[in-house]
Parts: structure tokens; C-alpha cells; sequence
């Protein structure tokens, strides 16, 4: 547990010295260099799927990704520790650095950042000015946002597609909202949670199922009238999972594989309905570049297109982000992503 309690007078993040532990840790404010700003946290959100993977401590299990060699240089350290926690900060500039004229003391933005109630941001691709009226919780999920349609566009879903999501955290729900502007039909969202079930329908959902009380591969072809989803985006990273997204893809159809899970437990079966329906298995990650797209889409154009859509509130991160906890709660909070049951849907800071 944290050795002190941030205040007013000390600057303190949270970071995770070593797996399954939480530490505040002082720090000083740097001065700004060219194309930089200073920003006052207001709000912030941390980003469960990959801070899982810190914080639990498995994303040493593999070692570094090469990206010159495109492969994994085992036996080598991925993470060293200890690292920062939290994902993105929405806050008031209160410094410009020297060439900046985009921004100005007192604009509202938004940028990428650990838990901490102040933070430098370099101007461009990963800060944002924010549009007046976008509320913060939706400004926040700009990322999982550019996942969600990452995965959409990977899966190539079109007008009238059967698309079953199968994990309803904040990406599986960015995912249920963009599905329906897209025009999927219907859209099948598959979680053990109740109430994230719930949400998934209000949000634009037309079948939720729980994969621990139904045979949801085989629901989902039952309900697309035996053919199957055309295309199946799978965010748990649970091997049984996976085994349901197989079971359930039509013939030809897509399955979109986008977590980051450890390795799976012994028991998937690659034969059975993969082997008779040959689906596509792709792997979407929206960070990775080139985009499959290239040169006509990049990270940097999803992002700016789920910026758009959020704050022009046609997507919203306004019932995802939950619960909402003070900077100080943080610690007691934080263990039970990785923790609870019933865990966070997206934790949300007020500062």
C-alpha cells in the first residue's frame, strides 16, 4: 500500500514498483521544452487491459517485441519497474513552451498521462485541444474509442453485417456504439456481467447474452438465422472465448482478436467449427503502424475520428466511465480491476 498520502504541497503519482503493488512516488516539475505544455489534472482514467498486464506483472512472461526483427526476442525484459499507472488526463494548460501558438493558458486539453495532478504534454499526435462541450468522461475514452474502431475496420464490417462482441469493458463498449452507426444488424453482445449487459443495450446492443449460463457460440448462429456473425470482435483474451467466437462465425466470416491476454490454458480447439467454416482471424491493435490502411488511415487519423464522434456526441463515454473515485482514493480502488469479481468498468478520477 502507498507509504503517504498525496497533498496539496507534494507532487506524487501512483506507480507500481513490482507486480500486485501500488506506491505514491514524489516527483519535480520539469521546465517545458519546445512544443510543449504544461496541464493541471482535472480528471484522468486509467487503461485496464494493458495496466493489467503491468500490474499483474505477465507482460514480462514473453519478453520484448523487435519491432526491426517482427518478433520476440525471448528471454529478454519487456517491463522494468517500476512504471507509472493510468492512461489519459483531461486538465487546463497552465504553461506554454517556447513555439507553441496552438494553445493557450487556460485551454482545456487532453493528453496521455499516469495518475498525477500535473503533466507535461508534447504538442501533436497524442494532445488535443478539447472542443467546447465534450464531457470529460467521453474525452477519456478517446482511447479505448480508436481500439473499438480499429477493430471494426480490421474486421471490414459493412452495412447489414451480424457483428457479436464478445467482452464489454470500455473497448467492447465504444465497439456496440460504433457497430450501430455503422449499421451492423444485428449487434450481439456477449459478457458474464449483468450490468455491463444492460449497458450494452441501452447502448445500441439488440441481443445480450451470458456466456456462463448459455451456449453463446451456438445462440449467437441462432439468432442470425443459423448462418453465424459475420464478423466476431473478441476483447476478453479468455480462451473460452475465443473457443465461442469460433463456434459462432459464419462460414468465411471474421473473427477480430484485439486484447493482449497471456498465453491460453491448454484446450482450444482449432479443429471442430473452425475446421468445417474457415474463418479469418485477425489481430487488431490501432498503435500498430503501418495500419492496414496505409498511407490513407494511421493511429493518428483514429484518434482524430473518434475525437470527432465523441465530441460531436454521437459515441459517449459518459456511462462507461464508472466509478469515479478522488485522486487520494486511487490505492484502495486501483487492485480491484485486477481484483474483484464485479470489477471497475473504467476507473475514473476527479482531482
Amino acid at each position: 500500500m502507498p507509504q503517504s498520502t498525496p497533498t496539496a504541497h507534494a507532487l506524487q503519482e501512483l506507480i507500481c514498483p513490482a507486480p500486485h503493488q501500488l506506491t505514491w512516488r514524489p516527483y519535480s516539475e520539469p521546465a517545458l521544452g519546445p512544443g510543449q505544455i504544461r496541464i493541471r489534472a482535472e480528471f484522468g482514467a486509467a487503461k485496464h487491459g494493458t495496466e493489467m498486464s503491468l500490474f499483474k506483472g505477465y507482460a514480462n512472461d514473453r519478453g520484448t517485441f523487435d519491432g526491426k526483427l517482427g518478433a520476440i526476442a525471448r528471454g529478454t525484459t519487456a517491463v522494468r519497474y517500476p512504471v507509472g499507472l493510468g492512461n489519459m488526463v483531461v486538465g487546463l494548460v497552465t504553461e506554454v513552451g517556447p513555439g507553441v501558438t496552438a494553445y493557450a493558458v487556460g485551454d482545456r486539453a487532453l493528453s496521455y498521462s499516469g495518475f498525477r495532478p500535473t503533466s507535461v504534454a508534447n504538442v501533436g499526435k497524442y494532445c488535443w485541444k478539447l472542443p467546447a462541450g465534450i464531457p470529460w468522461q467521453s474525452a477519456v475514452c478517446i482511447d479505448p474509442a480508436n481500439y473499438a474502431l480499429a477493430a471494426i475496420r480490421d474486421g471490414d464490417v459493412r452495412i447489414g453485417d451480424a457483428v457479436a462482441v464478445f467482452s464489454l469493458g470500455a473497448i467492447g463498449l465504444m465497439a456496440v456504439q460504433l457497430l450501430k452507426l455503422a449499421g451492423a444488424r444485428p449487434i450481439i453482445a456477449v459478457d458474464p456481467l449483468p450490468a455491463r449487459r444492460e449497458l450494452a443495450l441501452a447502448l445500441g446492443a439488440d441481443i445480450a447474452l451470458d456466456p456462463t449460463t448459455c451456449d453463446a457460440g451456438l445462440e449467437i448462429r441462432l439468432a442470425t438465422g443459423k448462418r453465424g456473425a459475420d464478423v466476431v470482435i473478441e476483447y476478453s483474451g479468455a480462451r473460452q472465448a475465443l473457443q465461442d467466437s469460433l463456434r459462432a462465425v459464419a462460414f468465411g466470416g471474421t473473427i477480430v482478436a484485439g486484447a493482449y491476454p497471456p498465453p491460453h490454458s491448454a484446450g482450444l480447439d482449432l479443429g471442430a467449427e473452425a475446421h468445417f467454416n474457415i474463418p479469418k482471424i485477425v489481430f487488431s491493435r490501432a498503435c500498430s503502424e503501418p495500419n492496414r490502411d496505409h498511407p490513407r488511415w494511421s493511429e493518428e487519423r483514429l484518434l482524430a475520428e473518434c475525437l470527432h464522434l465523441l465530441a460531436a456526441g454521437r459515441i459517449s463515454g459518459e456511462r462507461i466511465v464508472t466509478p469515479i473515485v478522488s485522486f487520494e482514493e486511487l490505492p484502495g480502488i486501483y487492485p480491484k480491476i485486477a481484483t474483484d469479481a464485479t470489477p471497475p468498468l473504467k476507473l475514473g478520477v476527479k482531482y
